[in-house]
């Protein structure tokens, strides 16, 4: 399995051969730099791990410090670090820099982040409730409703739909095309929405429920 570290830049929309229009979503996929890798001999399982971004040193701990001094970082250190699981034991070297090109245009990927944060929020905007009546004496309007039942079992059901924080947490969404791979700039155009603001960080690797080229 494929993966990279990237960033949000925002949303466009590319033209093909016949003139079709495909929205897609702007990514800087990269450069990461490869800060350890996991062998099955060693660690019991195959992974990558990736640092993306920068940040000084006097914000990194000290324990980050010495795991980036062992791949070869002194001055720029990663401000984000991922692991990413692998079916054999990856063959890179400690310090190397991974590019979009890992990515090839119509291949399928899955990508992880985090969803704008909405704050606190009623049913109506959390989960798309009707709401009350606003005539004939309704005086709930955007309210609940009735939420448990009476003497038995006299509780509130877990799971029930109420209000509450909204947003602020991981989403992946599957099998995204790549549309567009720019390797000279990291740039990779990916058809449709992904996660989080502009500027947020995402995690591409490759889709695990469909195979690329189908």
């Amino acid at each position: 399995m494929k993966g990279l570290i990237g960033k949000k830049l925002g949303m466009s929309q590319v033209f093909d051969e016949a003139g079709k229009i495909t929205p897609v979503t702007v990514i800087q996929a990269g450069p990461c730099t490869v800060v350890d890798v996991m062998t099955r001999d060693r660690d019991g399982y195959s992974a990558i791990q990736l640092g993306f971004g920068t940040k000084k040193a006097k914000n990194v701990s000290k324990a980050m410090l010495g795991h980036f001094q062992k791949a070869g970082l002194k001055t720029e250190l990663p401000s984000v670090v991922k692991e990413f699981r692998t079916e054999k034991d990856p063959e890179v070297e400690l310090g190397s820099v991974i590019g979009a090109d890992t990515f090839k245009a119509d291949e399928f990927l899955d990508v992880t982040g985090i969803v704008k944060g909405r704050g606190f929020q009623g049913v109506v905007k959390r989960y798309n409730f009707n709401g009350g009546r606003y005539s004939h004496g309704g005086g709930w309007k955007r309210r609940t409703g009735s939420i448990g039942q009476c003497e038995f079992p006299g509780r509130v059901d877990k799971g029930k739909k109420m209000p509450g924080h909204m947003g602020n947490v991981r989403r992946t969404i599957q099998n995204l095309r790549v549309v567009r791979v720019i390797p000279e700039e990291n740039i990779l155009f990916v058809k449709g929405a992904i996660p989080g603001p502009v500027g947020g960080t995402v995690a591409l690797c490759s889709a695990v429920k469909k195979t690329n080229g189908k």
